[in-house]
């Protein structure tokens, strides 16, 4: 971290879905702050990286057990999904049940309990649908393609009307491809962590379509920094992009990937496009560099030396 955040020293948190690739590296942010930090999840992906942090093993649909780790929290992180932009189109009733419907919950939690402010990680790559305008700025419309994403920008709306009806202070934060160490790449989601466990043990490379897809990748590092300055934030917006602002396409990424690991023969297999996949989604993080004076440190080829430098050590 490389802003003062003494303000966070003594805050008690809880981190829903502390266990995954953001919520560990936050949980473990927060903890290095002085913050009191609680942790929930069905698991934690690597445990021993939340060493000294309460944790608890709980479903989000459990009312009781939510309420059980909310009670005494000033701020609530919300980080909790479990489906994907391609699973959640095959079942989007499965995808509102277990992601909105618990959310509206935990907000009543919430409300009750008198938590300052709640911060939720959206989607940036899926809640705008195919852009009109690159990069894509916060008042774009919103038209996504995937049960996944009108799920996080169902729970954007809920945030804002808990926040109309009961001065519930709230932060979003809509994260571009997140990736560094930590990350699990056997999951369906975290296309670096993915490739570079193939191409580091000299599997073949899958790639959807042409690969001529453009995506915004962002370093863990940066995005964890934004998410700590979102708490101290007290101006007039609330919802906010979080990513690099520049665009690299899938063929690319594989290309950098394999020099960095020094691989250039990485075997590349092309399968047919999904539905899902819009075709570029570039961030314009021009607001909260305005608003935070927050703007992406970690450089793309560095931040992937550092996640290969982790995942030879895993």
């Amino acid at each position: 971290m490389r802003t003062d955040f003494t303000a966070l020293q003594g805050v008690t948190c809880v981190v829903f879905g502390g266990g995954g690739f953001i919520g560990t590296h936050l949980c473990r942010a927060l903890q290095r702050l002085g913050a009191r930090v609680r942790g929930f999840g069905r698991s934690r992906t690597n445990p021993e990286a939340l060493t000294g942090i309460p944790w608890t093993n709980g479903e989000f649909a459990d009312r009781a057990a939510v309420a059980r780790v909310v009670e005494g929290c000033e701020v609530v992180f919300h980080l909790l999904g479990v489906s994907t932009p391609d699973s959640s189109n095959k079942d989007p009733l499965g995808d509102l049940l277990s992601s909105t419907a618990p959310t509206l919950q935990l907000l009543e939690i919430c409300r009750a309990s008198m938590v300052r402010k709640v911060l939720f990680v959206s989607s940036g790559g899926t809640v705008y649908g195919i852009p009109r305008t690159i990069p894509i700025p916060e008042s774009a419309r919103t038209d996504p393609i995937s049960a996944y994403g009108i799920s996080k920008l169902a729970i954007e709306k809920y945030l804002a009307l808990y926040h109309h009806l009961h001065g519930q202070d709230f932060s979003v934060l809509r994260v571009a491809n997140p990736f560094g160490p930590y990350q699990n790449p056997n999951r369906r989601q975290g296309l670096v962590a993915a490739l570079m466990h193939r191409i580091a043990h000299a599997q073949p490379v899958e790639i959807w379509g042409d690969g001529l897809i453009v995506r915004d990748f962002i370093y863990i590092d940066d995005v964890i920094e934004a998410l700590v300055m979102a708490v101290m934030y007290n101006g007039p917006h609330h919802l906010f992009n979080v990513g690099s602002g520049v665009g690299r396409s899938v063929l690319d990424v594989v290309k950098d990937i394999a020099q960095v690991l020094g691989r250039p023969d990485a075997v590349r297999i092309h399968k047919p496009g999904r539905a899902t996949d819009v075709p570029v989604n570039v961030l314009d993080i021009a607001l909260i560099d305005r608003e935070f004076g927050w703007f992406p440190r970690t450089e793309w080829i560095q931040g992937l030396m550092w996640t290969a430098d982790w995942m030879n050590t895993a």
